[in-house]
């Protein structure tokens, strides 16, 4: 089968005249003259928007994050960690110990015994020792004696009642008020609904069925009159108002409401263009008449400067302070040592001490030494005396 013939057809564009592509051209130059402008100040909103979240809110929001953190979160967590968590762990044990711990402990050791010994337990005694019994003595006597009492006294009473009451009442109903029911019913049958239904299915009904008939007749023919009228109204409402609306909206306004979008959309398009060339032409501008200087500046005069300042100037300072630094650090340690030696040797005038070792030679382990020999030789718990030792020192301590 060729699928193609039941295809619908493609929709049918006409062509462009050449009124409508004069009439476009002056329209869109100025459409563009209109939004040229606009276009120009929105891009340069824009960029300073930019420019102003790069430069100036962005390190705003970090300063202030930086300034909350510092005066209020640490300030804040320090607070809640060091007081506020102490304390209120304080106040907790001391309210549990105030109000909580004496009410459990009356509750667990008053109130609980008091109620368990006093009230729960003779009551239940009570209700077995007392109540149960009671309860079924009294279950036999009602199962023995009331249960076959009540029985015939209820029979007994039944069988008056219904003797006095019961069978002369159903007597009276059966014999005289249902016959007389029954006949007066037969009676207003046949004189009070018999008549009306005989008019009413005789006389009325044909009668209704006629009217009904001519009202319809009537209504088909004023329905008939009105379906014309209205026909006729809605054909002039649609040859003298719908159809030259219809065309002026199809021929007149969306044609020009399109092309008006379009020149609009092509408008800002070109605008966009304009607005970036001329943007382009303003940084290359500023570049060459503030940037390329500056950085000149920078690269020419500032960075020989900070390199001359760092290298003749600061690296010197530091080093001359590091310097002195290590020096009053050597002073300090040398200070402090001739004061912790003059303490013991003060300490060791006045009270008195054991006698110093003398100095051994140090070296390696493994170093090949006389005394190391002579004390493998001789009783491992005496020290041999050091062959070889510094003769200033000995000296020293002689003199």
């Amino acid at each position: 089968m060729d699928y193609g013939k039941h295809q619908a057809p493609a929709h049918y564009e006409a062509g462009e005249g050449c009124l409508t592509t004069l009439i476009r051209i002056p329209v869109r130059i100025v459409v563009l003259a209109i939004v040229l402008p606009v276009r120009m100040i929105w891009d340069a909103l824009v960029a300073g928007a930019r420019a102003a979240d790069r430069i100036l809110l962005r390190p705003l929001g970090r300063a202030l994050s930086w300034l909350l953190a510092t005066l209020v979160v640490i300030p804040a967590v320090r607070l809640y960690e060091a007081v506020l968590t102490p304390l209120g762990h304080a106040l907790l044990w001391l309210a549990a110990a105030v109000f909580v711990r004496p009410w459990v402990a009356l509750w667990r050791h008053v109130l609980v015994p008091a109620v368990r010994y006093g009230l729960v337990v003779p009551v239940v005694w009570l209700y077995e020792a007392v109540l149960t019994p009671i309860g079924h003595g009294l279950r036999r006597v009602y199962r023995e004696l009331l249960a076959p009492a009540g029985r015939g006294i209820a029979a007994g009473v039944g069988w008056v009642l219904t003797a006095l009451f019961v069978r002369p009442v159903a007597g009276l109903w059966r014999y005289v008020l249902v016959p007389f029911a029954l006949a007066a019913a037969w009676l207003a049958e046949h004189l009070i609904v018999r008549p009306p239904a005989w008019v009413y299915r005789e006389l009325l009904t044909p009668l209704g069925h006629g009217i009904t008939w001519l009202l319809e007749l009537l209504a088909r023919g004023i329905a008939a009159v009105g379906s014309g009228l209205w026909a006729v109204v809605v054909w002039l409402v649609l040859t003298l108002l719908v159809a030259p609306l219809g065309r002026l909206y199809r021929r007149v306004l969306a044609p020009v409401g399109r092309e008006i979008a379009a020149a609009f959309g092509v408008a800002w398009r070109i605008a966009g263009y304009i607005s970036r060339a001329v943007g382009r032409a303003i940084a290359w501008l500023a570049w060459h008449l503030i940037g390329a200087p500056v950085t000149w500046v920078y690269r020419t005069v500032c960075t020989p400067v900070g390199h001359f300042v760092r290298d003749a100037v600061w690296a010197p300072a530091k080093r001359a302070a590091v310097e002195a630094g290590r020096a009053a650090r050597a002073a300090l340690r040398t200070a402090r040592e001739t004061v912790a030696r003059a303490r013991r040797d003060a300490w060791r005038v006045l009270v008195g001490g054991a006698r110093a070792p003398e100095p051994r030679e140090q070296g390696s382990p493994l170093a090949r030494r006389l005394g190391a020999k002579q004390q493998a030789m001789t009783v491992p718990s005496a020290a041999p005396e050091p062959e070889i030792s510094s003769l200033g020192e000995k000296n020293a301590e002689r003199g």
